[in-house]
């Protein structure tokens, strides 16, 4: 087994195993009163990680590894890990809004008010540079840029029934 083959086993199982997460906060959301926003754009979201995914599986299992890269990837995971350490139950994939929650302000979201989608997109373009993949890291940075302009669109519309206004907080961005 290649190092870049182990590399894209963790990444692929992490990301396996949030999409578990993220199903099981979605239900003990969705039990409390919780809506679900704009949901038709989520099986794009989905389509898009899985065709990186993919990608990554098909060009990049027998590549050298980039240390510096990878570093940087270990680095975001620590971030994404702060991420979901911070929304804790309220964490998910898709845009679920708690009516009289009061927004996320503390951890990462003192700082952004879409943490969360900063580190992916990092992490989107700075695995494909470990695995030697450039071209790779460009055009699905792209693609999530696309992606994201929709998801934080509607995200942000979703946030301003949220209280309290005029914060830096989110749901799960």
């Amino acid at each position: 087994m290649t190092a870049a083959t182990l590399i894209l086993a963790l990444v692929t199982l992490q990301r396996l195993s949030e999409l578990v997460l993220s199903r099981y906060n979605t239900v003990r959301l969705l039990a409390r009163g919780a809506v679900e926003i704009a949901p038709e754009h989520y099986p794009l979201l989905v389509a898009t990680h899985a065709a990186w995914l993919i990608a990554l599986w098909i060009w990049g299992r027998d590549q050298d590894v980039n240390g510096v890269a990878l570093a940087i990837f270990i680095l975001l995971q620590g971030l994404r890990f702060w991420v979901l350490a911070t929304l804790g139950s309220r964490w998910t994939t898709r845009i679920i809004v708690l009516p009289d929650a009061p927004l996320v302000t503390s951890g990462p979201y003192r700082y952004l008010s879409h943490p969360n989608y900063a580190i992916v997109a990092a992490e989107i373009a700075v695995l494909p540079l470990a695995l030697h993949l450039p071209l790779l890291s460009a055009i699905f940075t792209v693609v999530n840029a696309l992606v994201l302009a929709i998801r934080i669109r509607a995200e942000s519309h979703a946030l301003k029934g949220a209280r309290p206004a005029g914060s830096a907080g989110n749901l799960n961005g």
